[in-house]
């Protein structure tokens, strides 16, 4: 069976080609914002705001609620970066 451009099967004795591994900075995905968020009352992925809840010493806390209705969708924890706590 002949092979056409932009056929998803490979011909025979070649591998599909991959995508290229991005070459950057390992740190830049470290910490990450979600931007849309499923929320289960309005059934759809929507807007989130990023609210911090708390300041803990390993870290601080944030919730993500529902633009639209408020409900709470998510949260995350950032980890402190060297050390801790801050000194008086």
């Amino acid at each position: 069976m002949p092979s056409f451009p932009g056929d998803p099967r490979p011909t025979h004795g070649m591998r599909p080609r991959r995508p290229p591994v991005p070459q950057g900075d390992p740190k830049q995905f470290e910490s990450l914002r979600a931007s849309l968020l499923f929320c289960p009352k309005c059934q759809t992925a929507t807007p989130a705001r990023e609210r911090l809840l708390l300041v803990l010493p390993t870290g601080n806390l944030y919730e993500y609620t529902c633009a639209q209705c408020g409900t709470s969708t998510g949260s995350k924890t950032d980890q402190v970066q060297g050390g801790g706590l801050i000194a008086p």
